[in-house]
């Protein structure tokens, strides 16, 4: 609890999946969140399962003058940031037509790479005073390390902030704000599910054979819970992770090895 206690910390893309799983361990550790993402009755639901006094503040990451405003009315009410959580993201295929119509390159990109860029320079703007490190943590994936056919838009805005990370840790290093990224394989959200039965319908398959399918090619067999990444944020905003800046951890079973 002391280490984060009274310590502001945002999280986008918090009303699901890694990003409640971040804030509800977060707030666990005694940070003080603010809540970001599109859908405000799920940031609210999940502000009333921290309590207390989280800030609930709707935008679209793809939109960089509501991410600013929505940081700056977190800013007012929780005062300044000491740490961000990029997680705010889409995933799934491209989905071209034949002639390339329908492609969601676009939609894929600017919500995962631009809006984790707008989401830094917005908490860069409100940045807590030193002394001791601040932090930005952003949710990639191992899709960043390897590629999937059809899914060029999604593999592509996940390596982008691989390298985005890197530059964003030199850039801040004098300022003591350590930057990393976290890669996670299969992690058990209602993404990954969708993910699941977009292959299974593609492919003509049930469901439950490309779950199955997924944990035969995973090494350790096994699906991780959102907790688990939320454990693995945890690390890289305590004094553990002292040490850590532009680097990218791969919690992923197994899946790729580096």
């Amino acid at each position: 609890m002391s280490e984060r206690a009274g310590r502001v910390a945002v999280v986008t893309g918090a009303g699901t999946g890694i990003g409640r799983a971040v804030a509800l361990r977060l707030a666990a550790d005694g940070a003080r969140l603010g809540l970001v993402g599109r859908d405000r009755e799920r940031l609210e639901e999940v502000a009333a399962e921290l309590g207390g006094d989280a800030v609930v503040a709707a935008a679209d990451v793809r939109d960089a003058a509501a991410v600013d405003a929505a940081f700056a009315a977190i800013a007012e009410r929780l005062g300044p940031l000491h740490a961000l959580v990029a997680n705010a993201g889409v995933g799934g295929p491209n989905r071209p037509g034949p002639g390339g119509e329908g492609d969601r390159w676009d939609e894929i990109v600017r919500t995962n790479l631009d809006g984790s860029y707008a989401s830094a320079r917005a908490f860069e703007r409100r940045l807590a005073p030193g002394p001791g490190a601040r932090h930005m943590v952003v949710i990639a994936s191992c899709l960043a390390r390897f590629g999937v056919p059809g899914y060029t838009a999604y593999c592509a805005s996940k390596a982008g902030l691989l390298g985005m990370v890197r530059a964003f840790a030199l850039e801040w290093a004098e300022h003591d704000v350590l930057v990393n990224a976290i890669c996670p394989g299969w992690v058990d959200t209602e993404m990954a599910q969708r993910g699941m039965q977009d292959i299974a319908e593609r492919e003509q398959e049930a469901y439950e054979a490309v779950r199955a399918r997924v944990l035969a090619e995973t090494p350790l067999d096994r699906i991780s819970p959102p907790e688990e990444i939320a454990g693995v944020v945890a690390f890289l905003l305590s004094p553990d992770a002292r040490a850590f800046t532009g680097q990218a951890i791969d919690p992923n079973n197994g899946s790729w090895m580096g």
